[in-house]
């Protein structure tokens, strides 16, 4: 009796797929030009995706890698205004962020463009350029939210400031870097008045980064902090 309800059972399933497979051939039958006007549409668009890398992209990276490299070069030296806007016929990293603008080199002279503007004291510039920078790299990541939040400390916003820190602190930890951010972070914490998160911050050097230069001093910052606590 089981082996009969089994046997139906298959056939019953049987049936439902054959009914599914009735089905899906009258769609595809019923909308055979639509169908084939999608497939040849996804087929162009990787054509064109493949072709742009190639044929556009590519070699924009390399120009602008190859127009990027006495920008660069001034940076390295401090010269943060001939980097920024260039000198003569050396373009600088503007020049680089207007004329390739989606190239992998205008995305890292945002990065640049902002580092610069920081230190020639244009703060708000400096936050315009860094904000629109993303990256994967531990230490360029740390070093534009370490950035973001000094230029907020300039301006005087030191809620915005302290956010920017933890942020960094959070998706970009390294040991060169995150000492350096959580020094900060307190700082920053007990100027505003939040002695609690600067101890913590303070204590966080301590504990994780004992050796960097920051942890080497991170005892005064921690007695400090407690001394004000305690008033």
């Amino acid at each position: 009796m089981a082996k009969k309800k089994s046997v139906k059972q298959s056939d019953k399933n049987l049936e439902g797929i054959e009914q599914a497979l009735t089905r899906s051939e009258q769609f595809i039958e019923d909308n055979q030009k639509i169908l084939t006007y999608v497939l040849i549409g996804i087929v162009a668009l990787l054509l064109l995706i493949i072709g742009g890398n190639r044929y556009y992209l590519k070699p924009h990276n390399e120009e602008a890698a190859a127009d990027m490299f006495y920008a660069e070069r001034f940076f390295e030296i401090d010269s943060f205004n001939l980097a920024l806007n260039g000198y003569g016929t050396y373009p600088g990293f503007l020049d680089i962020i207007d004329e390739y603008g989606f190239t992998r080199s205008a995305k890292i002279a945002r990065y640049y463009a902002g580092i610069c503007y920081h230190h020639l004291g244009d703060h708000q510039a400096a936050l315009k350029y860094l904000n629109k920078f993303k990256t994967k790299d531990l230490l360029v990541g740390a070093a534009k939210y370490s950035t973001i939040g000094d230029a907020h400390v300039e301006l005087g916003e030191l809620e915005e400031a302290i956010e920017a820190y933890r942020t960094g602190i959070k998706k970009y930890e390294n040991n060169y870097a995150t000492p350096i951010m959580l020094k900060k972070l307190g700082i920053a914490c007990e100027e505003a008045g939040e002695l609690q998160g600067a101890l913590e911050a303070y204590r966080s050097v301590e504990l994780k980064y004992p050796e960097s230069p920051e942890g080497r001093e991170i005892k005064k910052y921690i007695g400090r902090v407690e001394i004000k606590m305690s008033l």
